[in-house]
């Protein structure tokens, strides 16, 4: 029932426009911004507050009511992402920065490693390479299982190769890289296996961040990049950003470049720190095993 509610919900939105679709995911935003008992607000409240104690109240409150009307945009937006036509949907990026790196980086046949925060529309990045290069993505199934066929299904209708993040999607992402193609991840999720990841500063706090990236770059000696997909203003479309990785991503020594993964995070979030999902439990894990402050 709940699959059927979702997927009609999302035809319902996908007949709209994408700036009456943000209008509405505005107003719904300012509305749980006000019901400070709904988890959603709770854990984006602590998440800034604790990675912008620079604020002040009245600056991160700001930030927070943005974030929820960000997050209410993250998902209104998917009735036109997963079911628009792909061409209709990648005609809604009006400016693409720095795609330069991305084809240098494929030239060079060494593999590309493609980092996608969870930041702005980041299922309109992975389309968009998708569309023009060679991609394999990992991705982490949904929780109703329901949904996996047809949210896989709408991730691969531009000619991607979408895998779960288990042994034998890490295993087609290494053959992807040694075949010099095209390698999307999202780097900010925390990993699930208590050996898959280290501590690391993001935003100044320790954060469970992946080791797989890393392992990636020394095994097969791929190039590192960032993108994502920065919503414009009154749903007026997207502008889709390449960024070059910071270059101790390329260390020998784990910790160094994990916090330079994390770092290269921080700098994309800095451009427009209101559409990165600060409701997700990114401090879930404490290094020292007790239950995080954000994790309720």
């Amino acid at each position: 029932m709940r699959v059927f509610f979702i997927k009609g919900v999302l035809h319902l939105l996908a007949l709209l426009p994408l700036p009456r679709v943000h209008a509405i995911a505005t107003r719904l935003g300012k509305i749980i911004f006000q019901q400070n008992q709904l988890r959603i607000t709770q854990v984006t409240r602590t998440n800034i507050q604790l990675c912008f104690p620079q604020l002040s109240p009245v600056e991160q409150d700001k930030l927070i009511k943005q974030s929820l009307i960000e997050t209410c945009k993250t998902v209104t937006e998917l009735g036109a992402v997963w079911l628009w036509s792909y061409p209709q949907v990648l005609k809604q990026i009006q400016v693409v920065s720095n795609e330069i790196y991305l084809q240098q980086a494929v030239q060079t046949g060494q593999g590309v490693i493609l980092l996608t925060p969870h930041l702005g529309a980041w299922e309109i990045a992975g389309l968009y390479v998708s569309a023009h290069y060679p991609l394999t993505a990992l991705y982490r199934p949904p929780k109703l299982i329901g949904l996996d066929n047809f949210i896989h299904q709408a991730r691969e209708r531009a000619g991607g190769c979408f895998v779960p993040t288990n042994q034998k999607g890490i295993r087609t992402v290494y053959q992807a890289l040694h075949r010099g193609q095209v390698v999307g991840i999202l780097p900010d999720q925390v990993p699930n296996e208590a050996a898959a990841g280290i501590f690391s500063p993001f935003f100044g706090v320790p954060a469970y961040t992946m080791m797989l990236v890393f392992r990636l770059v020394q095994k097969t000696g791929a190039l590192v990049l960032f993108t994502y997909a920065e919503r414009l203003s009154r749903g007026s479309g997207f502008h889709l950003h390449f960024r070059q990785a910071p270059a101790m991503i390329n260390s020998a020594q784990v910790e160094i470049s994990v916090r330079a993964l994390n770092q290269g995070v921080e700098q994309c979030v800095q451009t427009c720190p209101s559409q990165y999902q600060w409701n997700y439990k990114r401090f879930k894990r404490h290094p020292d095993g007790e239950k995080s402050k954000s994790f309720y």
